[in-house]
């Protein structure tokens, strides 16, 4: 065996969200670097799983928004009833009653399993305290509300950080080898630009606004409300918002409404929204339908990728220019141009905690030298041959099963390769994520039916701690009984 000699020394990470804490865990583990520093806005761990029930609204929000921003978050600071100031606070896209739409089982990291006591679809308090107990021992690591202002290129592959202090604006620029982005793609809302969409939010302030800021169904009761758009979140929101408002609540989407939604019928599926009008308050719709007297639109449609602190990369091409998706990017995870550069966890429609790790678990072996990468050429190739098999950029990141499952088993492959050092755990292969087996693709492709037999029990399911309670069971499957 040969000597191993890190590729960089000096590394930081942006985000202690969940996949800041799985960068945190694989760079300790490779036990060679001098430096880890963790940038976190916020004041605490778990990144958009920190709740901001009151901060319900962003200033910096705007209407239509279809390009990334170009500015950092915002924070809000609140007056405790003692008089003392609360914060920083950056709004979370986390609503009052939100569970997981994953079963923990298949949710949770590798080494780290939720408690066996919680319901099998947690909430988001107990993902919370989860990230919170799994970031124990690599804390000291994280420096606290801190904003990661601008990352800039140095000659070498090298990057200069600027970070700002949130509560006492004190700024510093470090040199670091190498930075892994891990702050994640739930922060700026997109909002389309619809004809009428301005002239109605001027004259009725505030009755347009987007799922990240929903809260409760409470704030709705008795409105007439159209919710715009019909994926996980908009599903969630519409049934809880349609047991206060006027009925019908209506739909807006550009596909059909899934099964629990078309059999609500305090619901009713609608084409696009084609204009709005703000006389009579009416709202048309691809189908022809006119639909006066809207109290609330609310558009559940999704997130832009975006890093105001990437905007001083030249000379080197963008990293995001659209916000449909990360550009100059190998393999979901690693800026080619420059590959000091790294992003965790932008593929979408996936189960996330694994697939941050199973992303770190390289990362970390390129960074300690014990794992090589392709040629610049090679994974420039990669790029475009995931370019050429998607319908539009929008659906770059996508990866629905079973390719989500085959993108961790790759990345644990190529993990365990790596050159052997005898310092390192597993006999010097180092930590290493799950290999996802027959049992966990199992449950990967039934996870939709799983999460709607849930639904179907309304507040019991919080009860459900195990897959067998809702007639879910891997050794029956096999056997053809399920």
């Amino acid at each position: 065996m040969g000597s191993i000699s890190p590729t960089a020394q000096r590394i930081a990470v942006i985000g202690a969200g969940p996949g800041g804490l799985a960068a945190a865990k694989y760079l300790k583990a490779e036990k060679c670097f001098e430096v880890i520093d963790i940038f976190e806005q916020r004041a605490s761990v778990a990144g958009v799983w920190v709740a901001t029930p009151e901060a319900s609204q962003d200033p910096t929000f705007t209407i239509p928004r279809t390009r990334p921003s170009k500015v950092p978050s915002q924070a809000h600071f609140q007056s405790t009833p003692d008089g003392n100031t609360k914060g920083p606070v950056f709004v979370s896209p986390v609503y009052d009653s939100l569970d997981t739409n994953i079963p923990h089982t298949l949710m949770n990291f590798s080494d780290f399993p939720f408690p066996d006591a919680v319901p099998l679809f947690p909430s988001h308090k107990i993902v919370r305290q989860y990230l919170e107990d799994y970031s124990v021992n690599i804390r000291h690591l994280i420096k606290f509300s801190t904003q990661v202002l601008d990352v800039k290129p140095v000659e070498g592959g090298r990057w200069w950080v600027t970070t700002k202090e949130v509560v006492s604006g004190k700024e510093e620029q470090k040199l670091y080898d190498a930075v892994i982005v891990s702050s994640g793609h739930y922060d700026d809302p997109y909002l389309p630009d619809i004809p009428g969409l301005v002239e109605w939010e001027r004259s009725f302030p505030g009755s347009i606004s987007h799922s990240k800021f929903y809260r409760r169904a409470e704030d709705y009761r008795g409105k007439k409300v159209v919710v715009v758009g019909n994926s996980a979140s908009g599903s969630d929101i519409s049934n809880e918002i349609c047991k206060v408002s006027a009925n019908p609540l209506l739909i807006s989407e550009r596909n059909s409404g899934t099964l629990s939604i078309t059999q609500n019928p305090s619901i009713e599926i609608v084409g696009e929204i084609t204009s709005f009008d703000k006389d009579n308050r009416s709202i048309h719709f691809s189908c022809g339908r006119i639909e006066k007297h809207i109290d609330y639109t609310l558009f559940a449609t999704g997130y832009m990728y975006s890093y105001p602190f990437l905007q001083n990369l030249s000379p080197l091409p963008p990293v995001c220019s659209s916000g449909l998706r990360v550009e100059n990017i190998y393999f979901n995870m690693i800026y080619h141009p420059a590959p000091t550069l790294f992003f965790t966890g932008l593929p979408q429609r996936v189960v996330p905690f694994p697939i941050a790790e199973a992303q770190m678990a390289a990362i970390a072996r390129v960074l300690s030298g014990r794992l090589q990468l392709p040629s610049g050429k090679a994974m420039h190739a990669e790029e475009q041959q995931r370019l050429a098999g998607r319908v539009d950029d929008k659906a770059f990141h996508d990866m629905k099963f079973p390719e989500d499952v085959d993108y961790i088993n790759s990345l644990h492959c190529w993990a365990s390769l790596a050159q052997r050092n005898v310092i390192l755990e597993n006999d010097g292969i180092g930590k290493l994520p799950a290999h996802w087996n027959e049992d966990k693709r199992w449950l990967r492709s039934i996870m939709p039916e799983v999460k709607a037999a849930s639904r179907l029990l309304g507040d019991r399911r919080h009860k459900i701690k195990t897959l067998a309670e809702l007639g879910f069971e891997f050794e029956k499957s096999k056997l053809g009984k399920i």
